[in-house]
């Protein structure tokens, strides 16, 4: 698949200590953002310690652990790799210490000019030892830094040599500093907690320790915490954003907000449209766990047509998008979903998933729905056709792997073993987010990327 990490970040600074136990919490409720691995960095006493393991986050940290961790600021991160990213070292936050200090740095994104960056710095002596694009962004920091007067800067500074997309959390010995990529790819949120500042991928993490959402990160925005005090560098916003719609679809929890959008309400808007575009006969309506669930309800509402559970899902296997192969997510599906028949039986039954990427996970629920007696299953994507990669950090395979490349709107039909198959509109898309204050990639659908 070749495509790097989307991942979740969390940093905290807090004179009172304990910042090592809020950002487990703080990850623990961004472990759908990854599952692959995950670390908490901290600084105690001026001091850098970090820990991070291949696991989630409630089987890598111990108490004791986090008890050494403890400190006034720290940064966590967990990941979801590609087969190829699938190695230890990979994990994050990733430390190092150079000339000027100690330095701990967290990123979400992809970076499309990452090989280019890694071979200038391998010419000059480099060595890596990772395969991820956090290890050039330290490099690129940490040279910075030598030119420049302060840790945010040398932030600023390298911002000026990334491309693509990157929201990141970086933890000096004396400062927290999060930053966001010109066009906001990712979604990087500020919030409070009395006198303690916290920045998060989603709202759902400021929630998780009882901190109160202020605003997200701007596109292009350095935000620096220094003694208890955030500064602000706007040098490299341009005006423009292209956050990745699929935030909105897939990747985000129902109960955050992003720039000023509710995931929860994309999601009913979304299913409602679907509602419009494909006016379907069905008894009942269900979705597919987890992210396709809101949408169903949205449908629903939109339609008339009853909603129901339509699955029980097994709560102790991850999502099988973000398992690292195919095979691996086959076996996850088999064993994640068991099929309602008090639901299901003798029912023409509208299904809603929240996108078809490959198609194979598609044909598995639906043999399952029939296995169980269902009359008609209709199968309705709340995101259009999938027809481009993504390079910004989303897991969309090349063209020839993705399903609406390769047949028809009918075809896919009949190979999925659906009665009919329809997918929202881009031009529905656009209609999903009315309350957000920032633009949208739509790349994947479209071809039509922004940079």
């Amino acid at each position: 698949m070749g495509l790097n990490e989307a991942c979740g970040v969390f940093g905290i600074y807090d004179a009172d200590g304990g910042c090592a136990r809020s950002t487990y919490y703080g990850l623990y409720a961004l472990q759908h953002r990854g599952q692959q691995d995950c670390g908490i960095a901290a600084i105690n006493n001026l001091e850098l310690s970090c820990y991070k393991d291949t696991g989630i986050v409630g089987d890598v940290f111990s108490e004791a652990k986090l008890d050494e961790l403890n400190g006034t600021m720290a940064i966590g991160h967990v990941r979801y790799s590609t087969e190829a990213e699938k190695r230890r070292e990979n994990a994050q936050p990733l430390t190092l210490k150079y000339v000027k200090g100690s330095l701990a740095v967290a990123h979400n994104g992809s970076l499309t000019n990452s090989e280019d960056l890694k071979r200038e710095y391998e010419y000059k002596g480099a060595i890596f030892h990772t395969t991820n694009d956090c290890e050039i962004i330290a490099y690129l920091i940490a040279q910075a830094r030598l030119h420049c007067h302060s840790a945010e800067e040398a932030v600023n500074q390298a911002m000026k040599r990334l491309k693509g997309a990157f929201s990141l959390v970086v933890m000096s010995s004396r400062k927290l500093i999060a930053a966001r990529d010109p066009w906001g790819f990712r979604p990087l949120c500020i919030g409070k907690r009395g006198d303690a500042i916290v920045f998060a991928s989603e709202t759902c993490a400021l929630d998780s320790i009882g901190a109160t959402y202020l605003r997200d990160v701007e596109p292009g925005e350095v935000v620096c915490v220094y003694d208890g005090k955030m500064t602000s560098n706007r040098e490299n916003c341009t005006g423009k954003s292209s956050l990745c719609i699929f935030e909105h679809l897939y990747f985000a929890r129902p109960d955050s907000v992003i720039d000023s959008q509710s995931v929860y309400a994309s999601r009913i808007l979304a299913g409602r449209r679907l509602a419009i575009e494909h006016p379907i006969k069905g008894d009942v309506v269900i979705g597919v766990p987890d992210s396709g669930l809101v949408a169903a309800k949205g449908y629903s509402m939109e339609s008339g047509i009853p909603y129901n559970d339509g699955f029980i899902k097994n709560r102790y296997i991850g999502r099988t998008f973000i398992r690292p192969d195919q095979a691996s997510r086959d076996k996850a599906v088999k064993i994640k979903l068991n099929p309602l028949q008090a639901t299901i039986r003798g029912k023409r039954v509208i299904m809603i998933d929240d996108s078809i990427v490959r198609g194979t996970t598609a044909v598995q629920i639906i043999k399952l729905l029939r296995d169980v007696g269902a009359v008609e299953v209709h199968l309705l994507s709340s995101a259009p056709k999938f027809i481009s990669p993504c390079y910004f950090g989303t897991d969309i395979p090349s063209k020839e792997d993705l399903f609406a490349c390769k047949y028809t709107t009918e075809e896919m039909c009949q190979i999925i073993g659906a009665d009919s198959l329809g997918f929202l509109s881009v031009e529905g898309l656009s209609t999903i987010a009315p309350d957000s204050k920032c633009g949208f990639c739509e790349g994947c659908f479209t071809g039509d990327y922004p940079i």
